[in-house]
């Protein structure tokens, strides 16, 4: 008789989209989809443009004071950001 080596769904899914290249591109639409929850309605209201280029989150804001406001946080952000998809997928923001 066999012996199966039984995995669970969740590690043949990474081990999967790891293997394929998809895993790092889904990470960074994570991202880029929790931007709103992170930094509330009120900023995203202001968001235009939202992209990952070299680990760099770059965002475009539309309102002067806020995109200083947001300039200032920049490290916070990328905690923040990097929790809420739950792994470290970017190092730093760029508000433009």
């Amino acid at each position: 008789m066999f012996k199966r080596q039984v995995q669970s769904l969740d590690e043949v899914l990474s081990k999967f989209l790891r293997e394929g290249g998809l895993e790092t591109p889904l990470l960074q639409k994570r991202l880029i989809d929790a931007w709103a929850e992170v930094v509330g309605p009120t900023v995203e209201r202001y968001t235009e443009e939202k992209h990952i280029k070299n680990q760099t989150l770059f965002v475009k804001i539309n309102n002067p004071s806020l995109r200083h406001d947001l300039s200032m946080m920049r490290s916070q952000l990328v905690k923040r950001l990097n929790e809420a998809v739950g792994s470290f997928v970017i190092s730093e923001v760029k508000v433009y």
